[in-house]
């Protein structure tokens, strides 16, 4: 099974010193414009999931969440997470490193496409 995302170096090196820090994480992106177009990252359980949320899989042990509506757009795309200098999101942790995390993005080969990790949605 071909996992929907994955991270880079820079990302998993700034996901290690968060959970040294705030201990479980999870990420989150919405479909919204600004700030809500970024993954943002939350101590585990600080971000209130709805069941309009999907998740695409794991990242650096963190469940990596995303609106439906926002994965409407992107379910052809295998995702990356990465940081970089700069001021990220209001509400995300890693604002007083002076990082933010980004995500790149590339369409899935016919191959990874036929079988890819499945989906995980909130329980009843």
């Amino acid at each position: 099974m071909y996992k929907r995302i994955d991270c880079t170096t820079q990302g998993a090196e700034l996901i290690a010193r968060l959970k040294d820090r705030h201990g479980e994480l999870m990420f989150h992106q919405s479909g919204g414009c600004c700030d809500g177009s970024q993954p943002m990252c939350f101590e585990k359980g600080d971000f209130k999931l709805g069941y309009s949320d999907v998740c695409l899989g794991v990242v650096e042990g963190c469940e990596f969440w995303m609106s439906k509506d926002q994965f409407e757009y992107w379910k052809h795309t295998h995702l990356t997470l990465t940081a970089v200098e700069g001021r990220g999101a209001s509400f995300s942790l890693e604002i007083p490193y002076g990082m933010r995390f980004l995500i790149e993005s590339r369409l899935f080969t016919e191959e990874e496409a036929k079988d890819l990790e499945p989906l995980k949605y909130l329980e009843d």
